[in-house]
């Protein structure tokens, strides 16, 4: 019964992420696999499905091979709970991202979001921003050698952000800007992030894990059991009278 949860949970995540990527595909403007949201949705959805299926087929089949498929399996979904990529991992592609980042809606706002929850500005650094042809200092428009307010400090919280506190940011070093703007990268933020809720995400993790675990390591232990020679040896038995 759990094992048959969990796969219909993997296909409605799963058919969530494909619609949300067909959607993004018809305004596509960014090459970069790892900025579209629907990957991670996609990527999720398969890895519960398939474990899932698999582990079904073996208990149902008998099928020793593939329950040893999904017990390998199963310390990799694990180790997707560790402490977060490394942290140039993704850099080349946020910078893509920031690149088209007025292009792109969803990277966009996503960027948008990031900086704010985490307190942070741009993929590796604030300078980052230096790639946006309308952010670069070497442009001429309103925004040249700026920061989005998104990366600006509030100074209350629940203060309204001056849209124009990242003003000639870019032309200034970190320790001139530690109460204007966030200067370490999202990549950065994100990564202590997953370190500091390293024990939640992994306690997620194991509570969907474990029961599918027991369930097909006890499939597995009545395959094997079943298939112990019999013992050759004639059984005797004493009456006592």
């Amino acid at each position: 019964m759990y094992v048959f949860l969990l796969q219909i949970i993997g296909l409605v995540i799963l058919c969530i992420g494909i619609y949300a990527e067909v959607e993004r595909q018809k305004h596509r403007t960014l090459e970069g696999i790892f900025l579209a949201p629907a990957v991670v949705l996609l990527l999720l959805g398969i890895t519960m499905f398939a474990v899932s299926f698999i582990g079904m087929v073996g208990s149902l089949r008998d099928n020793r091979t593939l329950l040893k498929t999904v017990r390998a399996l199963y310390p990799s979904c694990s180790t997707l709970s560790g402490p977060g990529p490394e942290p140039h991992f993704f850099h080349s592609n946020i910078q893509e991202g920031i690149r088209h980042y007025y292009d792109d809606l969803d990277f966009k706002n996503i960027l948008d979001f990031v900086q704010e929850k985490f307190s942070c500005c741009g993929g590796d650094e604030y300078k980052d921003w230096n790639v946006n042809q309308y952010h670069s200092c070497n442009g001429s428009g309103p925004l040249a050698c700026r920061v989005p307010y998104t990366c600006c400090i509030k100074k209350v919280p629940g203060e309204v952000i001056n849209t124009l506190c990242g003003y000639k940011t870019l032309e200034k070093e970190r320790l001139q800007l530690v109460d204007v703007i966030h200067v370490r990268g999202c990549i950065h933020a994100v990564g202590l992030w997953f370190k500091d809720n390293f024990e939640v995400t992994f306690g997620i993790v194991c509570s969907l894990l474990l029961p599918q675990v027991r369930e097909n390591s006890l499939s597995f232990t009545i395959i094997i059991l079943r298939d112990l020679p019999t013992c050759p040896f004639p059984i005797i038995t004493y009456r006592v009278m």
